[in-house]
């Protein structure tokens, strides 16, 4: 029998999932809530933190199946938008930038010195708005489904959704994505779901040449709730470099 060192089994075994858990952390709205997740080490030693925002409506609960993945090797945090989830909310209409500078708050408490960013379709906007502002802390950017324009708030009756679903659709066909989006320096993933778009798609990939583009054929439901895998498997490579 090959005698094998405890620490090359312990190698050998596959990575367990990561535990999720939740939190609270002061921002300028109040309270913000978020889902986290990070390796049994502690993970600020590990790789790049990661943070991950969500489309509007929505909250970070959408990704809690794929923090287990990749919180087994970085820090890993989902929070809740101003106004969504658990998260407290503006006392007035807000643009993407103030929720990107809200996120920023979450980001000084907790003394980040760099991270990586994933947002699904608001969320990608909000993210590359947070790339903008904190160059040189936001390393790599991945944009799920990313839209821009009207085509953010083409959704029916949005005159009588609740006040904060209706500010953050309206702030994200206010965006000025061309004068935005040209502007990002980092490396950029554009991962495709089967509900963007093409005309959509197309107008973010004109505004982004150098973006990496990848297409996950999948719906955005179906790749969170059940194949997260497939996320973490598109994502893994791009954000190790």
């Amino acid at each position: 029998m090959l005698y094998m060192p405890r620490e090359t089994l312990k190698h050998l075994q596959p990575a367990q999932p990561a535990r999720v858990r939740r939190g609270y952390f002061e921002c300028r709205y109040g309270q913000l809530h978020l889902h986290n997740a990070m390796p049994p080490g502690g993970g600020f030693e590990e790789g790049t933190a990661l943070l991950c925002l969500h489309d509007c409506p929505g909250s970070g609960r959408l990704f809690v199946r794929y923090l287990a993945l990749a919180g087994r090797d970085r820090s890993v945090y989902a929070p809740d938008l101003p106004g969504f989830g658990e998260s407290d909310a503006p006392l007035a209409a807000p643009v993407l930038a103030d929720y990107a500078a809200a996120l920023g708050d979450f980001l000084d408490s907790m003394r980040l010195r760099k991270l990586d960013v994933l947002g699904v379709r608001i969320g990608a906007l909000i993210g590359a708005e947070l790339a903008l502002e904190r160059a040189a802390q936001v390393g790599r950017l991945v944009m799920v489904a990313p839209v821009t324009g009207a085509a953010a708030s083409e959704r029916s009756g949005l005159a009588e959704l609740p006040r904060e679903q209706r500010w953050a659709l309206e702030a994200a066909a206010q965006y000025p994505a061309r004068e935005r989006l040209t502007r990002l320096a980092q490396k950029v993933l554009i991962l495709k779901t089967r509900e963007e778009g093409a005309e959509a798609g197309a107008r973010v990939r004109e505004l982004m040449p150098a973006a990496r583009v990848a297409d996950l054929e999948l719906p955005g439901r179906e790749l969170f709730a059940g194949a997260p895998e497939r996320l973490a498997e598109a994502v893994r490579d791009f954000l190790r470099g």
